[in-house]
């Protein structure tokens, strides 16, 4: 599938963001996805995942509690609500799309597991 993340831009800390992907192609529902993130100089990290019909979801422990990661097969988009934002969330966002593998729930945090990336959107969070 290929992917489009949007929805970034400039915003408070303690204030609140929604980022959407969506993406082109019939096997979207077959898919699980994920966000991750990259700030200036580090790597790239994992932020959440969602099955293929979004009944399980995983995040990353620097985000459990702030953000939510959900999906709408029908519009063929993830989305991911983002609130009290901290300056440490600043990055450019990335989703991902991959295979509902066996291994997928133990693996969900390695960039290896997704065969899609969509190109990133920036969040800036000012203190």
């Amino acid at each position: 599938v290929q992917l489009q993340a949007f929805g970034g831009g400039l915003v408070q800390a303690g204030g609140s963001l929604r980022l959407s992907c969506a993406a082109l192609g019939r096997a979207f529902s077959s898919h699980v996805l994920a966000w991750f993130r990259q700030a200036p100089g580090k790597e790239r990290e994992p932020v959440a995942t969602i099955s293929r019909r979004g009944g399980t979801t995983r995040y990353a422990g620097s985000v459990s509690g702030r953000f939510i990661i959900s999906r709408d097969n029908g519009k063929n988009t993830v989305y991911l609500q983002m609130n009290s934002l901290k300056p440490e969330d600043t990055a450019v966002y990335y989703c991902a799309a991959g295979p509902q593998t066996a291994d997928w729930y133990a693996d969900w945090t390695r960039t290896t597991a997704y065969d899609d990336w969509g190109r990133g959107t920036l969040v800036t969070v000012s203190s």
